[in-house]
């Protein structure tokens, strides 16, 4: 994939209900329909796109993941990111995704 496609959007942070589950942000439906409908066949195995990720004044190389249970793409936010942005479950945040 040549071309960067830029999506900027917000929301919540969760985390999965697992012991020590990893955090979240789900992406919004109608930008994940829209990246499944164009991307798709850019996907890797379980519906991962590489991305870049920008929220505050951090920005990191991650993946987003296609979740069939909630037909979104989910992009995880790692310990580091949380610390330095300080994210705790519920807070919304501003996204910049380039993928």
């Amino acid at each position: 994939m040549n071309a960067k496609i830029k999506y900027q959007f917000s929301a919540e942070t969760w985390q999965h209900p697992s012991p020590g589950g990893w955090y979240f942000i789900s992406l919004p439906t109608t930008i994940a329909t829209e990246i499944r409908t164009g991307l798709q066949s850019e996907e890797e195995g379980w519906g991962r796109l590489k991305a870049v990720a920008k929220t505050g004044k951090t920005e990191w190389k991650t993946a987003i993941w296609f979740d069939t249970k909630m037909k979104t793409y989910l992009l995880p936010l790692k310990a580091e990111i949380r610390k330095k942005e300080r994210i705790i479950v519920g807070k919304k945040l501003q996204i910049t995704l380039w993928l």
